[in-house]
């Protein structure tokens, strides 16, 4: 028996068993089959952005706390989840490729640092895409071994 992710086994059953819905199978196969890939792809064609990212946001953190204190702790904040989260996504690469565990749970955290994110910056849509991911996740964690 693998040990469970933080949080792991508390979330099962909201995006498992008592789900809205349940993702069809084919595409469940499709989705750990291609998703590498498609990580892979979208890592290396927003490169740029991300260091244009990283370069002028660390730059706008003082200048963010002229908003309030509120706004550039926000500002602060999810810039800094958004970079764990990078990271994580790049660790998880080998292990989706391999279908190993400690992909799916480098997935599943920087899953969960996207909706905290989300909930920081009060983005409703990235936290309802965020809801829907993790649920995939959590439908597919079978798949990882």
């Amino acid at each position: 028996m693998t040990q469970s992710a933080l949080l792991e086994t508390e979330l099962a059953p909201y995006f498992t068993v008592k789900a809205p819905f349940q993702f069809p199978i084919n595409f469940r196969e499709g989705f750990v089959k291609y998703w590498p890939v498609v990580t892979l792809i979208l890592m290396v064609l927003t490169l740029p952005a991300i260091l244009v990212f990283l370069g002028l946001g660390t730059a706008l953190v003082p200048i963010s706390f002229l908003g309030g204190a509120s706004v550039g702790l926000s500002y602060t904040l999810t810039m800094i989840l958004g970079l764990v989260g990078l990271i994580l996504g790049v660790l998880a690469l080998p292990g989706l490729f391999n279908r190993k565990r400690t992909g799916w749970v480098f997935s599943y955290y920087a899953q969960i640092l996207s909706l905290a994110g989300s909930l920081i910056g009060f983005h409703l849509i990235g936290l309802l895409i965020g809801l829907l991911f993790l649920m995939l996740l959590f439908q597919v964690r079978d798949y990882y071994r």
